[in-house]
């Protein structure tokens, strides 16, 4: 598997200076590196901007800003994203990566607790949410053991016919073991995808990249 991995690096687009610079930076001044979304991930997510024409997205979990740069370099010259992330500490590194990248003026970042921004987020937007104010896109990626609260709060938030990204939903093979662990976080993105699958408003793909993309339609 390592090798067909490389082999799709070495053949897929390179990642621009800016994302390598944060690759260096996030091993250099954090202890969980692995947290990166890395290349192939952060080339599709790009790609899946930019070809659905997104304009308004809304990332749950910065970390570094790695994947922020994906979504944001995406977006046209008027398009704009909310990224929110709780860990204070790392704002210098993302503003940064964000100033680098050359899409900082796209990038909205809010440092706080996720559920409590998203509830912000969803008072500013009126009730029900203007259209205006509708997200084309959801990137998901922060507290596994909150992934069903996440999609309670944004999906009222996010446009007919728009996705919600769901990363980690396979947490390194565990929701599939039998039995199945009992941590908190393996229970609650097993619970998430239990209730995406059930739900009868979305279609979705769980694609196994990396440690596992939900690409999840909006119906309606």
């Amino acid at each position: 598997m390592e090798k067909i991995y490389n082999y799709i690096e070495k053949h897929s687009t390179h990642p621009s200076e800016a994302l390598q610079w944060i690759v260096r930076q996030t091993h250099i001044r954090t202890n969980h590196a692995r947290m990166l979304s890395g290349n192939i991930q952060g080339q599709l997510i790009r790609m899946i901007v930019q070809t659905t024409g997104a304009s308004r997205i809304l990332e749950l979990g910065t970390f570094t800003g790695y994947s922020a740069v994906c979504l944001a370099s995406g977006l046209p010259e008027n398009g704009h994203l909310d990224t929110l992330e709780l860990n204070d500490e790392l704002e210098d590194l993302i503003m940064e990566g964000l100033e680098r990248a050359g899409v900082s003026g796209k990038v909205t970042l809010h440092i706080g607790d996720c559920r409590q921004t998203l509830q912000k987020l969803r008072s500013m937007s009126g009730d029900p949410v203007k259209e205006e104010m509708l997200y084309d896109i959801v990137y998901m990626d922060a507290n596994k053991r909150e992934y069903c609260e996440y999609y309670d709060l944004v999906f009222d938030m996010v446009r007919p016919g728009g996705l919600i990204l769901a990363d980690n939903v396979l947490w390194d093979g565990k929701v599939c073991q039998d039995p199945m662990p009992q941590d908190k976080q393996t229970l609650g993105i097993a619970r998430f995808n239990d209730m995406v699958s059930s739900d009868p408003r979305v279609e979705s793909v769980i694609l196994p990249l990396r440690d596992g993309l939900n690409i999840i339609r909006k119906k309606r």
